[in-house]
Parts: C-alpha cells; structure tokens; sequence
C-alpha cells in the first residue's frame, strides 16, 4: 500500500501513513488539543500514532502507550515515534478484550489519562469497506460497539484519571449511555464548522469516579463566514492553544 509522509502541524509531527484509508486530519489536532499533562497515557486506538505522540512530544516525561489492533498500522506508529523522536510503546492488541489487553502488557486502572478517537460507524448499520484494515479503522463491530470501546477505555483508566474523545455530534446520547455513572465532571465542547451550523464534532472529557455535574463547555468555531479559519481554531492549529478545561 502506497504511504505518504506528512507535516501536520498542529501537532508538531511529521508522519508516515497510508495515502488511502483512514488518515491523520482535524480531529487528531483536536484530540490531542483537550489533552492535559498526565504521568501515564494510553492512547486508544491509536492508528499510525498521531495523538499519543503529539502527547509524548508535549509532556516528555509521560509514559505513552499506543494501542492499535491492525498490526501493520501499529507498525507505522512505532515508525513514527521513532523517526520523530520521541518514546512510546506500541501494544498491538484489541482493547475489547480483557486478554488482549494483558497480553499486549496494558494494566486496567493504570492510566493518568486515557485519549481516544474511536471508530465512527457501527459495522452493522454502515455500508463499510470490504477491506478488512479500513473496516476496522471505520467501524465498530456488535450491537453496543462504541459501548464496549469506551467501557474498555475506562477499565484502563486509574480512579482520579482523566478520559478525552472525540466523536460525532449525533453519538453524543449513545457516549453518554456508556459512559453511565463511571465518569465524573463530564465537559461536552461542540465543534461547529460555522457559527451558523449545526456541531459536527463533540470533545467529550471527563474524570473517572468523580461525582462534580456535566456541563457543556463553549462551542469551538472553526471557520467565518468567508472560509478562514477562525482565530481560535488556528491558535490550535499551530500549537498556540489548548482545550483541556
């Protein structure tokens, strides 16, 4: 499969990836943008390494995981933590199995911080790709497959841990099912395209076992109305900003 090599700037990387498929875009730098500084991070699906490395890029002293299932895309992620520079250990491992996740030496209740960008579709409602590493990039497999993702999220995640994703904005009563009394102090930011559209993303975050109320944080704009990116939206593109609460 044909790879490119890319500079994405908003996280302060250059990375190897497949031309065709999945590919690391707006939602890595958003991610990785609503990330605080954490001791141990585990970064859930993790693809070619984008968010768990910008992670490891910003806080030097944190251990990195990155948990991938397809094993060729795990191994682009080892690539890139190395040519970029930075340390982090690749887990090929399928984060829904409890197994898995001790094979591949990932301890539940370990992680400072828990980062994911799940797969957005549901296999059994989508039309998905024949091919099966796009398949699994793209969509989620079972009737509760985003349910089960973020329930294994959160077994990795230690009490007092910080949890980040992103996902649609339709997901969000589907998150919230999951996510159920397991996490505490849940902030919901809106990403919107434009002040005058509906949210196309939420960035959802919170704190494992804590009992502080949800709330709904601003909204993140990312274009005016003539198509330039707005002044917060390119403060996080270049690395200026965060959205962590």
């Amino acid at each position: 499969m044909s790879e490119s090599l890319d500079a994405i700037r908003g996280l302060g990387l250059t990375l190897r990836q497949n031309r065709t498929g999945h590919r690391v875009g707006l939602d890595a730098v958003l991610l990785a943008a609503a990330c605080g500084p954490a001791r141990r991070i585990v970064d859930v699906g993790a693809g070619v390494g984008a968010v768990g490395l910008a992670l490891a890029r910003r806080y030097p002293q944190a251990e990195v995981d990155l948990v991938e299932i397809d094993a060729a895309t795990a191994a682009l992620a080892a690539d890139n933590a190395e040519s970029n520079g930075l340390r982090a250990r690749v887990c090929v491992a399928d984060v829904m199995s409890p197994a898995a996740r001790r094979g591949a030496g990932l301890a539940d209740a370990a992680a400072d911080l828990v980062a994911t960008n799940p797969p957005f579709l549901i296999a059994a409602a989508a039309r998905v790709s024949p091919d099966p590493a796009r398949a699994r990039a793209h969509a989620l497999t079972g009737e509760d497959g985003l349910g089960e993702w973020l329930r294994a999220c959160l077994a990795l995640l230690a009490p007092g841990g910080r949890f980040a994703m992103i996902h649609r904005a339709d997901a969000l009563p589907s998150i919230y099912s999951a996510l159920g009394a397991r996490l505490g102090d849940v902030a919901v930011r809106p990403v919107y395209p434009r002040a005058d559209a509906d949210a196309i993303r939420v960035l959802v975050t919170g704190v494992k076992g804590s009992r502080a109320p949800a709330r709904l944080a601003p909204g993140l704009i990312l274009h005016e109305a003539d198509g330039r990116a707005t002044e917060a939206a390119q403060a996080i593109h270049e690395g200026r900003a965060g959205l962590w609460p």
